[in-house]
């Protein structure tokens, strides 16, 4: 069963079983009279719809290759995606931009409106099939405005993570799931969506990220008596203020992944939503989404935890380099932290069309995911940071989310994000950016003391940066980068100044 609920009223709608193969008939139909072949590429511009889920088996059953894409992209960026994927099918949902439009056009793509694909008494397409090999999905991770890094996986990828998932996690509590995550990316899609509606559960689906449903998510997962749900953390940080729990005790279990969650806020979790279990779910689009979680028993929240693998082999060296395999390298000791490497059959095939970036990736099936981390004596999984983000003070290792974790526990802190500084003597310092509940120079001089009560010396950022928003992608995560540079253009927290009139308020 597909269910969707919209904002504003709510408006409920439902596909039974038999419903959704009517529409995946129809479209296949469709899209054989619209010319699609085996092995071409359609663009889904659309996301968390009832049609985008019978439009992907409808692409799948005609041995086609669905490319999901964000429909909050510049009609600029799906360009600069289509110039790459040459899709031979663009699929939207009621309208489409005028410019967009044109520029597809103009690359002989064909338009297709889903939401007004009707029964066709055309040709059937129930014969074409496809081979587990064949290219399932593209999911582009960035490059909209440049050089785009698709992932690829063939359907033998996809359905090894679904099975490694079954396997390791069961479906007792994916019974009645809930999706409120974009619909475009691998832990939304792959394991949120299609992990449990294709093994048979049923599946809700809300817009992602929208403040209206998750003001009211509590109420939600009580009327539908959901039993599952997936998330990121930069949602509990609005529902945890806004929402009141739910009530029933339906739910089972959650899951939150796609950026770090700390120990702090995967205890509020627990709190507000009294499920059994709240499970922090490690993965990378390149491996399938999920790969490792903490389906480990009883455990305390600890920052960084993430548990053991899920169909996967995990193994932390002490340098990260593709150009020989990670079995030559030198491998970390217990607590040791170093380079992670995954190998899973749930591997993608490789970058769409550059080779030279799987290379750098992936070696003898092992892939290189960019983080770093440490093994403990339990065989526990820990994330400290990604490679990319370490700050380096002047030859002092320093793990942004170590400091975000800890600012994260001040009450008013509403979000936060640690990142480098250039810095004249050290090289590279901290930069913090805040979103406070009060702003007010004693609320910020009390922050100072609680960092400098809980954080070394050489992790106390020395530039702090008030924001209305931190800024984050279409998936929840946030990219330090984009966040340096937007405070490049604010104006810092004069911390001197701070830090004198306190001490003048002393005296």
């Amino acid at each position: 069963m597909l269910s969707t609920k919209g904002t504003g009223a709510l408006t409920k709608r439902h596909w039974s079983k038999e419903e959704i193969s009517a529409q995946v008939e129809r479209r296949m139909s469709h899209f054989y009279e619209a010319g699609l072949q085996p092995g071409e590429r359609v663009v889904i511009g659309y996301g968390n719809k009832l049609e985008f889920f019978a439009d992907l088996l409808a692409i799948w059953q005609l041995g086609a290759c669905a490319i999901p894409m964000d429909a909050r992209l510049t009609s600029f960026e799906v360009d600069n995606l289509a110039r790459v994927a040459e899709p031979r099918l663009y699929l939207y949902y009621e309208s489409l931009d005028t410019e967009l439009k044109g520029k597809l056009t103009e690359r002989k793509v064909t338009l297709i409106d889903s939401a007004a694909i009707e029964a066709s008494s055309g040709p059937s397409a129930s014969s074409i099939s496809y081979s587990l090999d064949d290219k399932a999905l593209i999911l582009f991770t960035s490059g909209t405005t440049g050089d785009p890094k698709g992932v690829v996986h063939s359907h033998r990828s996809l359905r090894a993570r679904w099975i490694t998932l079954r396997q390791s996690l069961g479906l007792e509590a994916y019974e009645r799931t809930l999706c409120l995550l974009p619909t475009h990316f691998g832990h939304g899609l792959i394991c949120n969506c299609l992990f449990p509606w294709l093994a048979g559960c049923d599946l809700y689906i809300l817009p992602p990220f929208d403040p209206t449903v998750l003001m009211k998510l509590g109420s939600i997962l009580d009327e539908h008596e959901i039993t599952f749900m997936s998330s990121v953390p930069s949602m509990w940080r609005m529902t945890l203020k806004t929402s009141k729990p739910p009530t029933k005790g339906s739910i089972r279990r959650i899951s939150c992944g796609s950026a770090p969650l700390s120990a702090h806020l995967w205890q509020q979790i627990l709190d507000w939503s009294n499920a059994p279990e709240v499970l922090n779910a490690c993965g990378i689009t390149e491996t399938g989404s999920w790969v490792a979680g903490t389906s480990i028993g009883k455990f305390e929240p600890r920052d960084g935890l993430v548990g053991v693998p899920w169909g996967a082999e995990i193994l932390i060296t002490k340098t990260g380099t593709t150009e020989v395999p990670p079995q030559q390298l030198e491998a970390c000791e217990v607590g040791e932290t170093g380079f992670v490497w995954l190998n899973t059959p749930a591997l993608m095939c490789g970058y769409y069309q550059r080779d030279d970036l799987t290379a750098a990736a992936a070696n003898q099936g092992w892939f290189m995911t960019g983080d770093l981390g440490a093994i403990d004596e339990n065989r526990h999984l820990y994330l400290r940071s990604r490679v990319r983000e370490e700050i380096n003070k002047g030859g002092a290792k320093i793990y942004p989310a170590d400091i975000d974790a800890m600012a994260e526990q001040f009450p008013a802190v509403r979000d936060m994000c640690c990142f480098q500084v250039k810095d004249e003597f050290y090289g590279q310092n901290i930069g913090l950016a805040l979103v406070m509940d009060d702003q007010e120079p004693e609320t910020l001089r009390k922050l100072h003391s609680w960092l400098s009560d809980h954080l070394a010396e050489h992790q106390m950022p020395v530039q702090w940066f008030l924001l209305e928003e931190i800024p984050r992608t279409s998936r929840g995560k946030v990219n330090r980068d984009t966040v340096a540079e937007h405070c490049e253009s604010c104006d810092p927290v004069d911390l001197r100044k701070l830090l004198r009139e306190e001490s003048r308020v002393k005296r």
